[in-house]
């Protein structure tokens, strides 16, 4: 299988408490509780869950990224009627899944060793949810942030569906992200500062006619899915709320 990218090498470091995945030195790419497997360790992975705000119910989730397999085990575990596909380019970091305890493929959990830019520009399944957290020892690839690679998941989402996308905001093409995120979407678009990070934020971009869900919605779908879950969607609604004043024609004109 062709792939374009540069892959790296993976490595695991754990203590008794957690056990993490890292390309370099620089910072975590993925951290397991020993004690609680299926938790969301980092804060980041927490805010990406507020894709349930907008799709509580998703039928079928497409994730670009595997790492430590922290989102794909947590859907797998909390959404027990969803279908979820994880596409990752590195074998090495898929030769780990075990370590992590990522589920075995099945009929409604499969992980794919392919590219994510080139997967998503392939008519297949369309997602209700494709979740980006593709990063590499030298951050997010170009590919994984161009206007073609963000014009094909807007492609291949259901007519519906959300894309929920992690990016840092100290990345020097950072704004370029954001730009073409715009152009693709319109005002379809927001943002989110990720829990736990100064550099993080969670980007939520939905096709259809359909508006931000109001703060009262989130609230209510909070409220709703809260029995269901080990997250605190109504922190995530709040801080999808402060992303309302986020001014994105200052970010437009200095991309």
């Amino acid at each position: 299988m062709k792939k374009n990218r540069k892959t790296s090498k993976p490595v695991v470091i754990e203590n008794d408490q957690v056990v993490s995945l890292y390309f370099d030195a620089r910072g975590v790419q993925s951290t397991m509780l020993r004690h609680d497997p299926y938790a969301l360790a980092l804060g980041y992975t927490r805010t990406m869950m507020g894709f349930l705000l907008f799709r509580p119910y998703p039928r079928r989730i497409s994730m670009i990224g595997l790492g430590g397999g922290s989102l794909a085990k947590y859907c797998y575990r909390h959404l027990p009627d969803t279908m979820i596909s994880v596409v990752e380019i590195n074998p090495q970091v898929i030769a780990l899944r075990d370590r992590f305890h990522v589920p075995r493929d099945s009929e409604r959990f499969r992980v794919v060793c392919a590219d994510g830019a080139q997967y998503v520009a392939v008519p297949d399944h369309r997602p209700d949810v494709l979740v980006v957290d593709g990063f590499n020892a030298d951050g997010l690839p170009a590919e994984l942030g161009s206007k073609t690679f963000y014009e094909s998941c807007r492609r291949r989402l259901s007519d519906d569906g959300v894309l929920v996308a992690n990016l840092v905001t100290d990345e020097p093409d950072f704004h370029r992200y954001l730009r073409s995120l715009r152009e693709v979407f319109a005002n379809a678009v927001t943002l989110a500062a990720s829990e736990g990070s100064d550099y993080n934020v969670t980007i939520f971009a939905w096709k259809g006619s359909a508006e931000l869900p109001s703060f009262t919605t989130m609230l209510d779908r909070a409220r709703e899915l809260a029995p269901g879950h080990a997250v605190n969607l109504h922190a995530t609604a709040t801080r999808i709320e402060h992303g309302r004043k986020f001014n994105w024609n200052r970010y437009d004109q200095t991309c």
